[in-house]
């Protein structure tokens, strides 16, 4: 199972032995271990819970939980294990504590990563939902307008109309894309094209 937790570093540009540039994401792995494992006797499914980001202050519970594995993570998440993966017996080669680096993917592997986008706020429906500017001329004042909303009948405004509202900080997920870069010293990754979120991010990282 090829899975990881990770913070988003930013992005930069890499050359291969022809010259030719590809943008990369670099993500860090730090600090990233094994907190839970699930089984279907227990759990009724199986995955495996990883945390990461360590933390000064956790809550009680949280500290609890995070007894077992002798850590303090911020962030916990889990990968369900596929069925093949445990025909494989793939859960029993880890164990709480064990701890996940990036020697766990290569170059050329295609993953799955998600994340949560940049939030913008307030957005009108031109930059949340590409609308087209009104005229300018001719005496108009509806230049970033909506317009019409509904009709006279039924005498209210249908769910999912496209209005103004609250922009980003969706859960976002990008599938195929391709590990390019590998730094096992630093447990630094790099996925080639743009992932979701602002530096310092969250990303879930997963093997297709």
């Amino acid at each position: 199972m090829k899975a990881l937790l990770a913070t988003k570093l930013g992005m930069t540009q890499l050359f291969d032995e022809k010259g030719r540039q590809s943008s990369v994401t670099l993500l860090e792995a730090k600090d990233c271990v094994v907190t839970q494992i699930k089984d279907i006797s227990t759990d009724g499914y199986e995955a495996i819970q990883l945390g990461v980001a360590s933390s000064k202050n956790i809550a009680k519970p949280q500290a609890g939980h995070l007894k077992k594995a002798k850590a303090s993570s911020r962030y916990l998440k889990e990968f369900r294990v596929e069925q093949e993966a445990s025909d494989t017996d793939a859960q029993s080669k880890l164990s709480v504590v064990d701890k996940i680096n990036t020697d766990r993917f290569e170059i050329g592997d295609k993953v799955r990563v998600q994340a949560i986008s940049k939030g913008k706020g307030f957005a009108g429906t031109i930059k949340r939902h590409n609308f087209a500017r009104g005229p300018k001329t001719h005496g108009s004042h509806n230049y970033r307008a909506p317009g019409s909303i509904g009709a006279g009948y039924p005498q209210h405004v249908f769910k999912g109309q496209k209005m103004a509202g609250r922009m980003g900080t969706d859960t976002v997920t990008v599938r195929n894309l391709e590990v390019i870069y590998i730094d096992s010293k630093n447990n630094i990754i790099g996925i080639k094209g743009a992932i979701p979120g602002p530096k310092k991010g969250l990303v879930r990282v997963q093997g297709i």
